[in-house]
């Protein structure tokens, strides 16, 4: 295992003496936490061993720590390190001495892996991204929210439920994996989706700092007749039961085409579209922020009304920019949403190309690619719109379990 060191100048010396013995290699030592985040960023660790002191744990090494997704296993020798580490957002502290005897057992496990936070135990929230036809940017939103969440320490599923044109694995740099979400459904479906199926057919994405897991959508579109209205729903009733937040990128279509009369019936293309959006929480209408998006946008929010109660909807307008808008695009967007669609207090998320083409670039959600970002900013805050007091009031908490 490769190592870094943040610790007392002894027990480096003692560490770096005895580390072949146990089958470690450390490959940084650093006398401070927050020169130790700079050497995270600049090489490949498995992880950081750092003492519970001000000098060695501070809040610019735990933050690089879960941004680049690196595991820290952090000692405590008494209990004013202790309350340090408290005060810095972690909870799994290792007591005892620094020494590689701590890898084993239940430290061990504390870090030996990136660890998803703690689930709810059945009340999981289901938050459907639904926008117009017209590349609004759905699965770029939902991706980006789904961090967020996981960020605040929410157990978060991302699910790909669009049947006409998935796009969730290819923009997290998953191009070979089969559709989770349908072999999701089919379990559901026969009442086989239990806990241990359901981290089997998903994927763990470790890309942007938070782990989070992902169903991924139909490689092939022509797949849609496996997916039925009775399997989706069973698949949200019993994915609540797996995670806090499930994020879900629908399809644009409100299309409700009669069953195919034929010796067979098959289910209609947007099912899953029509399911999500009947079953969920909370509905993200996601509109483009020009002439041709927003008169989209306002058409098909109409049309949303007739399958969602409007309490149940919230507007987000993305990729507001002056160079198609004019002066104060912000303004001119509030006022012709209220104006000509009666919605009043829609979230608005500024178009920041250079952070979204490095997201999508680098297989990641936008927290992890441009945390600086004003577009993530928007986000964050959306995030806390939709299930407010979510984020954390102080310091980010690390805890939670094994990935598998």
């Amino acid at each position: 295992m490769r190592v870094a060191l943040a610790v007392p100048f002894d027990d480096e010396r003692r560490l770096i003496a005895s580390a072949d013995h146990y089958g470690h290699s450390v490959i940084a030592t650093c006398s401070g936490g927050d020169e130790l985040a700079l050497r995270l960023a600049q090489q490949p660790v498995d992880l950081a061993i750092v003492a519970a002191t001000p000098a060695h744990l501070t809040s610019t090494l735990v933050e690089s720590a879960d941004l680049l997704g690196v595991r820290m296993l952090v000692v405590a020798e008494d209990a004013v390190a202790k309350r340090h580490a408290r005060r810095m957002g972690i909870v799994d502290v290792v007591d005892g001495a620094l020494g590689w005897e701590l890898l084993g057992g239940g430290a061990a496990e504390r870090a030996d892996d990136v660890v998803l936070p703690t689930g709810s135990g059945g009340a999981g929230v289901v938050i459907a991204v639904w926008g117009p036809h017209g590349a609004p940017g759905r699965t770029s939103i939902a991706i980006a929210l789904a961090a967020e969440f996981a960020a605040f320490g929410r157990r978060v599923v991302l699910v790909d439920a669009d049947t006409h044109a998935a796009a969730v694995a290819p923009a997290l740099g998953l191009l070979d994996e089969a559709p989770g979400f349908a072999a999701a459904c089919r379990l559901a479906g026969i009442g086989g989706l239990d806990e241990t199926q359901f981290e089997r057919v998903a994927h763990i994405h470790h890309a942007s700092g938070h782990p989070f897991r992902v169903l991924t959508g139909l490689g092939r579109p022509e797949r849609w007749p496996e997916l039925g209205d009775e399997r989706i729903r069973a698949m949200l009733t019993a994915s609540r039961r797996f995670c806090d937040v499930l994020v879900v990128d629908v399809a644009a279509s409100l299309e409700q085409d009669e069953h195919l009369a034929s010796d067979v019936v098959v289910p209609r293309r947007n099912a899953a579209t029509l399911a999500v959006l009947r079953d969920a929480d909370h509905v993200l209408a996601i509109g483009a922020a020009d002439p041709v998006g927003i008169s989209r946008l306002l058409r098909a929010h109409a049309e949303l009304g007739e399958h969602v109660a409007p309490d149940r909807v919230v507007v987000a307008v993305n990729k507001v920019r002056s160079s198609v808008i004019g002066l104060d695009p912000a303004g001119q967007v509030r006022q012709t949403l209220a104006r000509f669609g009666g919605v009043q207090d829609a979230a608005l998320i500024p178009w920041d190309r250079g952070a979204f083409d490095a997201a999508l670039l680098g297989g990641r959600a936008l927290a992890a690619a441009s945390p600086r970002s004003a577009a993530r900013q928007a986000i964050r805050d959306l995030a806390e719109r939709l299930l407010p007091g979510s984020a954390p009031s102080g310091a980010r908490r690390r805890r939670g379990r094994r990935l598998a």
